[in-house]
């Protein structure tokens, strides 16, 4: 029986663990990537560990978040991160250099490589061919450190393309396509491969887009070959050397097949407040709009860039409409300014914005009250734009583009003619955005630099024997992380002060949490299915153990969050019955008796003792030896501390 493509990396990078489906298995990390609203908190804990420097091929440190100024702490954070990249063997992207998915695709990734990144949109670089995954910052310098990273051996999903796309049908509506299929919980615990003959017809970026937004799906990864048209893309960009061709074997075996000819896609869009609340253009009907943001690591682009330059030449966004575009690295914005596509964009009246995340992650450019924004991002939850009420739509370049002119979501097959894109032979190279680490010989000498605002990791213990304490929180279903740990300009920069980043925690669905939790001490969340989807911040896993959650017992977990939470030393619990969800309210006094015996002995079911009503509540505790014992120590940390004494 042959391989999948997944199968093949995995098995080159196991270390630790059985090669079986649904076992924990271990895998070396060749390279990491941080961005800087989870890297400083990620370098607080890779200095805490005290290796002395990273032992990956390559790690890399971004600044592409919290770019926005504002105040001393984002460029502190920034100056904090570029000192300790030169000291620990991490290349430094400055500020401008672009988004980190973009830039690390261009510049840094290689197929057959294993990434990971304190991002959860890193399995872009499936695009290319790699196993790139999103964790939690603590997971990213325990792979710095040398450390293995650990995932359930997934089940593997073949996506089978055929066809090719229509004119002005794109990579967008591939991945909006199989999130109305799958939903954002189809992916939990696969990676999606993607596979046929339709593979062939998408470049790079296409390819990236269609991974980017697989994160959306709840997947661990999503991945293409490595075939002609990546060793074109990496040839140009002067990399051809780290090129190996890779697919999966003819007779390879897939625990499911989704078959979608792209001929017959059209044009989707995903209606506010969900990534998988997908429609065509024809169900959502005329819609006037009020904004559209065109970029992010989804749609940022050369080619997306110059599809949207094609439709606005010549032409005046319309009057009611804001539009704003942000390039996704300094090479694509350098190259639009070389070819004039620049000039087309502002002269068609769009208001160009730096090469960063910026309005993705409401950083910037929030719509007005009510307002209703195209954007070609990967994420529209509630309140992320910055307004509360703001109604997202994610949609296509070119759907965005078009409609910027129209003043109405326009579907972009009204456009007239056809506009194919060749990719460049070359790439304009300039890397001097990158700062080199010091040598091992100069690693002495370097200084770290440290702001006010950067606070140590929140004090952790190990598991206590018992636990006994009230609910301070009950939420259902699809709870994300922008719900538990909000972004935006405001809270951004404090993400490197957890005591100070806590007071927003879970303020979106219940402004008094925080004060709440502060005055209980301790205590355990309550949520519904999916709880922790979205980012992989581990903010929001920290904020909470600040606050002293102990536990968190929900119908189902996000990947990534759960991971977190057992990082941070708190109890990841789900219910035996989801009905037992109706059994406890907000304020019940629950009880865990002997929980450390319990978790020290391997047991899977506990009991949940709700004293205020007296029902008994069966529990799983589902922890594997190495996160069993993590959550025994207090935290990864601990336990790293630990392993490396």
């Amino acid at each position: 029986m042959g391989l999948t493509l997944t199968e093949k990396i995995l098995k080159a990078h196991v270390v630790d663990g059985e090669f079986v489906k649904g076992s924990e298995i271990g895998i070396r990390i060749d390279q990491t990537l941080t961005q800087d609203a989870t890297g400083t908190m990620a370098y607080l804990e890779f200095e805490a560990m005290g290796v002395p420097r990273v032992k990956t091929e390559r790690s890399v440190a971004y600044i592409d978040h919290n770019t926005l100024q504002s105040g001393f702490e984002n460029a502190d954070d920034h100056r904090f991160i570029g000192s300790v990249a030169k000291k620990h063997g991490i290349y430094f992207s400055r500020p401008g250099n672009g988004i980190c998915h973009q830039v690390h695709l261009e510049r840094f990734g290689a197929p057959g490589k294993t990434l990971i990144g304190s991002d959860s949109h890193t399995p872009t670089g499936g695009g290319i061919g790699m196993i790139a995954i999103g964790a939690g910052g603590l997971d990213v310098a325990v792979a710095m450190g040398g450390g293995a990273y650990y995932i359930t051996y997934p089940k593997i999903v073949k996506v089978e393309l055929t066809g090719k796309l229509s004119p002005w049908v794109s990579a967008k509506d591939v991945i909006l396509e199989v999130l109305r299929r799958l939903s954002v919980k189809g992916g939990v615990g696969k990676v999606i491969e993607y596979c046929g003959e339709g593979v062939k017809t998408l470049s790079v970026p296409e390819r990236a887009t269609i991974t980017n937004m697989g994160a959306e799906l709840g997947a661990t990864t999503s991945i293409f070959p490595s075939d002609e048209t990546t060793r074109e893309f990496l040839k140009a960009q002067k990399r051809e050397d780290v090129y190996v061709p890779l697919s999966a074997d003819p007779d390879a075996v897939y625990d499911e097949v989704v078959e979608i000819n792209l001929s017959e896609l059209v044009p989707l869009a995903a209606c506010p407040h969900s990534p998988d609340n997908v429609k065509t253009v024809e169900e959502i009907g005329k819609l006037k709009i009020d904004q559209v943001c065109i970029g992010s690591c989804t749609n940022s682009s050369l080619m997306d860039m110059m599809k949207v330059a094609h439709i606005l030449r010549g032409k005046t966004v319309h009057p009611d409409v804001s539009l704003s575009i942000a390039p996704g690295s300094k090479q694509v914005l350098n190259m639009l300014a070389q070819n004039g596509a620049l000039a087309v964009m502002i002269d068609a009246g769009a208001r160009i914005l730096e090469s960063a995340c910026g309005p993705c992650i409401g950083m910037g450019q929030s719509p007005n009250s009510k307002g209703i924004s195209l954007r070609t991002f990967n994420r529209n939850f509630e309140g992320r734009s910055g307004t509360k009420d703001g109604q997202i739509y994610l949609v296509s370049p070119e759907m965005a583009a078009v409609s910027a002119l129209t003043g109405y979501l326009t579907d972009p097959r009204t456009l007239e003619g056809t506009f194919e894109f060749t990719m460049p032979k070359e790439f304009v190279i300039n890397d001097n955005m990158i700062v080199p680490p010091a040598s091992e010989a100069e690693m002495d000498s370097v200084q770290i630099l440290r702001g006010p605002n950067i606070k140590p990791f929140p004090e952790t213990a190990p598991l206590a024997e018992s636990i006994d304490c009230g609910c301070s929180l009950k939420v259902g279903d699809n709870i994300t992380t922008d719900h538990i740990m909000p972004a935006g300009a405001k809270i951004l920069p404090l993400r490197s002060n957890i005591p100070a980043i806590s007071n927003y925690c879970f303020t979106v669905c219940d402004e008094k949490f925080p004060e709440r939790a502060k005055s209980m001490g301790k205590s355990i969340i309550v949520g519904g299915s999916n709880y922790g989807q979205g980012s992989s911040r581990e903010h929001a896993a920290l904020a909470p153990l600040y606050l002293g959650v102990k536990a968190v017992l929900v119908k189902s977990f996000a990947r990534i969050h759960r991971a977190n939470l057992i990082n941070a030393g708190i109890l990841p619990l789900t219910f035996v019955n989801e009905a037992d969800y109706e059994n406890i309210s907000q304020g019940d006094e629950l009880v865990i008796a002997d929980v450390r015996k319990a978790v020290s002995e391997g047991r899977s079911e506990l009991t949940v003792v709700n004293k205020t009503n007296g029902k008994e509540i069966p529990v799983l505790c589902e922890l594997t030896g190495r996160t069993k014992d993590i959550v025994l120590a207090g935290g990864l940390l601990d336990y790293t501390r630990e392993s490396l004494k």
